[in-house]
């Protein structure tokens, strides 16, 4: 079978909820412009679905949705077209989190501390997909997982196969490195997906809550969706 990219999702703000994608450009550090901000505390820890060293438990932050838009990140509230939209540097922002989070935020640019977790980009199989929604209920969402690349495959977690080898898509390369540990933002409203059901203990029981996988960039360039995906 040949394998093609059939989804491509960016997230300019790390937890927002993102865009579809016709095109990404891959630099070294990824997706240009994925997980470009941040939300931060004081503490510079930012808003996530997890309590770490790195993140803070921050729910409020899926209420938002990020975009961008003549090359500048906009965010506006999730669940509604009609509401405001900021410019992700807008202080009226960071003020509406700040309200919603009950704790002074900012929306930082990346700069020495990365925004990204494992890796720059993380992968799926369509059929990992289906194989998750026929085990443990729901749709097949690559949203709730919050991966960049949907790539179509046959069999399940074909995907893991990858790990240690390189792969071309487009006139890019990337190298797959990991599985993806998930936490419990996969059963949490976020980015346009409201879960009917829970995959997070099924995954434990069933694949040591990990699924998807985490690649870096081994050769810059482009990625489009009906790409061709050729595993090295």
């Amino acid at each position: 079978m040949t394998l093609t990219v059939s989804a491509l999702r960016r997230y300019p703000v790390k937890a927002m909820g993102g865009e579809w994608l016709e095109a990404v450009d891959l630099d070294p550090r990824g997706i240009v412009g994925d997980r470009s901000y941040a939300v931060a505390d004081e503490d510079g820890r930012f808003a996530s679905g997890k309590d770490t060293r790195r993140f803070r438990r921050r729910d409020a932050v899926f209420d938002f949705a990020a975009r961008t838009v003549d090359g500048r990140v906009r965010v506006r509230p999730a669940n509604t077209l009609d509401g405001p939209e900021w410019d992700v540097e807008d202080s009226a922002l960071a003020a509406d989190l700040s309200h919603r989070m009950s704790v002074p935020v900012v929306l930082r640019p990346e700069s020495d501390v990365s925004h990204q977790d494992g890796a720059p980009i993380s992968l799926i199989g369509t059929a990992t997909l289906r194989w998750c929604a026929e085990q443990f209920g729901g749709d097949a969402d690559a949203r709730r997982l919050r991966t960049n690349i949907v790539v179509e495959t046959q069999e399940p977690f074909v995907e893991e196969s990858w790990i240690g080898r390189d792969v071309a898509i487009g006139d890019a390369r990337i190298t797959v490195t990991e599985r993806v540990e998930r936490c419990r933002t996969i059963d949490l409203p976020q980015d346009g997906v409201a879960p009917q059901t829970r995959w997070l203990a099924g995954l434990g029981r069933e694949r040591d809550v990990q699924v998807a996988v985490y690649a870096e960039v081994v050769t810059p360039g482009t990625i489009r969706l009906g790409d061709t995906v050729v595993v090295g």
